[in-house]
């Protein structure tokens, strides 16, 4: 791969090509894959007129890329390494013709069921192999896949699933996480009921808990059945650049999550480059994200990037605290992984449990670090380097987001100067900006601003799910020509970049984005609840938590609604989403025209109460003072 970069020098030539001949830097990355037909143009449109396209006129299906053009060279290296959540469980490994020829047969049974180009396959799973699988196979047929984190209630499911019109479900019977089981087709039956959800004309069962489960005839079929008897050859669909790949939904900060839309060459080659590029692993290296599928680390950095690179990518079924703290270093040592990727808030996690967990182990195979997720603290860093790391593994600091694709700004792996807690230099290709709130930019170092990024990259979302209005007013309307990440960010004197955290109103909680008119939503659907505002404090673990300020019926009494109030936010989003904290007030601070002080309430959340700012214009500043008394 004559694309990849070896040092500093390279870096640098590399990102003034990619700035200064975009066409040619980008053409000569793609030529490196397979294409059924060449492309006619690297790139038109802008950000401007929201009209991006890359590779356009170009033949491909992307898991040729992963798994055919390796089968010749790396047939029998092994593709995935799948780690159960029991440690004495059985490992799977599956070589990369292994795992072309499940794709293949999980491909016929899709087509198999009707599943055709350009139809809609929602994937509702635990961390198991035939996730992964699935996600290949629906885009082996042309399928567009949407995966939905496990972890997510039967009417967040339900929601995504009206709004892309699915048209076949996969789900487990149930699935493991540590010591407990979730309840994966029950849930999913219930989202089904829902009159909304009348697009899904087949859900397929995968076996992985033995749980007994209800099946509906003629929708409800099981995997094994049909699996079995396929033929392990499935010619793959020629996809056109731009066709689309897969949506996965976010949580935006107004309550209804966007379903970002991926298509299918920018995509592959953004999440190749910057996979190659950011962790630098070799032939014989051993990969390993413990992120979930149902995430797009999962899809950019378990699934596409690794296999398109050739690589050996871990997939973990467990969680890091089951059976003990010391999981993920017993997965370390057993399979001896050399590039680790994880998130700031396991890794706080996992400090707190104590260093003798991380001690007994041989952490010796490990080459790299990375962090994803969230700005990692200072803390968090110095103890992955100095006790994981030994002081030898240089630490990625990813930051990047699902719209993006895939890595834009981090150190590459043992090529860029580190510096704890900073993101430092974009990748190839991305033109980052601070800017102020009057929309100028900001120059010179150091400084400080709105992260936007000045042009189009490969890897970016191409629009919202039925709503492309939508991504222009979210994404390109707040400074005109330019990607507003919704992130504040700082650069040093050496032009190095620190995300500093969300300036909108999404929440970063354990490294998941969390729209606060969600959270609110849900609260308010419980029938006492007349009002409620909902903002981030700092966590110990989470990075960020909950923090809920609720209204309630004067003639309820407090204390017998707080698990309520979470079984409500439970219920419309799932467990991810539960304020950790449930403070009932009287009457929220609001300007004489309604709208709702959040900043005042996250200062008092965050005992930042020292400056509240201007409280003059509020309706009713007495509030205020009341709120901070009755402080949790």
């Amino acid at each position: 791969m004559e694309w990849k970069i070896k040092s500093w020098k390279d870096y640098q030539t590399a990102y003034k090509n990619s700035l200064e001949n975009t066409e040619s830097f980008w053409g000569n990355v793609a030529e490196t894959f397979l294409w059924q037909k060449k492309w006619d143009k690297v790139h038109s449109g802008n950000l401007t007129e929201a009209n991006v396209k890359w590779f356009e006129g170009g033949k491909l299906n992307i898991t040729e890329n992963c798994l055919d053009r390796h089968l010749k060279d790396r047939g029998d290296k092994v593709a995935l390494l799948f780690e159960p959540n029991d440690p004495s469980d059985q490992v799977q490994k599956y070589t990369y013709k292994q795992l072309h020829e499940a794709v293949c047969k999980a491909s016929n049974m899709l087509k198999a069921q009707g599943v055709k180009k350009g139809d809609r396959v929602c994937l509702y799973m635990s961390m198991v192999p035939e996730l992964l699988i699935s996600v290949l196979a629906c885009a082996r047929v042309g399928a567009v896949h949407s995966v939905v984190f496990g972890g997510f209630s039967a009417e967040a499911l339900a929601g995504r699933i009206e709004d892309c019109g699915a048209k076949l479900v996969i789900t487990n019977d149930a699935g493991f996480r540590g010591n407990k089981t979730v309840k994966l087709k029950k849930i999913c039956d219930e989202a089904l009921l829902k009159k909304e959800c009348a697009s899904v004309e087949k859900v397929i069962v995968h076996k992985r808990v033995g749980e007994e489960v209800t099946m509906k005839e003629g929708r409800d079929l099981w995997w094994h059945d049909l699996f079995a008897s396929q033929s392990s050859e499935c010619k793959a669909e020629v996809m056109d650049s731009e066709d689309d790949l897969f949506i996965l939904y976010t949580s935006g900060s107004t309550g209804k999550p966007k379903g970002i839309k991926h298509t299918t060459a920018g995509y592959m080659i953004w999440a190749a480059y910057t996979f190659a590029n950011v962790f630098q692993v070799e032939e014989n290296d051993l990969y390993w994200c413990t992120a979930d599928i149902g995430w797009i680390t999962g899809h950019s950095y378990i699934t596409y990037g690794p296999l398109l690179n050739g690589a050996t990518t871990t997939m973990f079924e467990g969680v890091p605290s089951f059976p003990d703290a010391g999981r993920f270093w017993q997965v370390v040592d057993k399979h001896k992984i050399t590039h680790f990727y994880t998130a700031p808030t396991a890794i706080r996690a996992l400090m707190g449990a104590g260093a003798d967990f991380v001690l007994d182990k041989d952490l010796s195979s490990l080459k790299v670090l990375g962090s994803v997720g969230e700005p990692i603290n200072e803390e968090a860093w110095d103890w992955y380097h100095d006790l994981v790391g030994k002081k030898v593994c240089p630490i990625v600091d990813t930051w990047w987001q699902t719209e993006t694709g895939g890595i834009m700004i981090s150190p590459l792996a043992g090529i860029t100067k580190e510096k704890a807690s900073f993101a430092t230099y974009p990748l190839p290709g991305i033109e980052p900006v601070l800017v102020d709130e009057k929309g100028d930019e900001v120059v010179g170092d150091p400084a400080e601003g709105n992260l936007c990024i000045k042009r189009a990259w490969p890897g970016m979302l191409r629009s919202i799910w039925g709503d492309h209005n939508r991504f222009i007013e979210t994404y390109l309307s707040t400074y005109k020509g330019m990607y507003f990440t919704g992130d504040g960010a700082r650069r040093d004197e050496d032009g190095k970049y620190r995300i500093t955290g969300r300036v909108d109103d999404v929440l970063n909680v354990s490294g998941h984005r969390i729209g606060t008119a969600e959270v609110e939503n849900a609260i308010n659907e419980h029938p006492f609840v007349i009002e409620s505002a909902v903002v981030g404090y700092p966590h110990d673990i989470k990075g960020q938590g909950i923090y809920a300020y609720v209204i309630i019926d004067e003639e309820q009494a407090a204390s017998d609604i707080k698990d309520e109030i979470i079984g409500e936010v439970n219920r419309h989003i799932g467990p991810i989403a539960k304020p950790d904290k449930i403070q009932f007030v009287t009457d929220l601070p609001k300007t004489r025209s309604g709208k709702i002080m959040r900043r005042i309430l996250r200062k008092i959340a965050c005992d930042e109460t020292d400056n509240l700012g201007d409280t003059s214009t509020l309706l009713d500043p007495s509030v205020v003072e009341k709120i901070m008394d009755g402080k949790i």
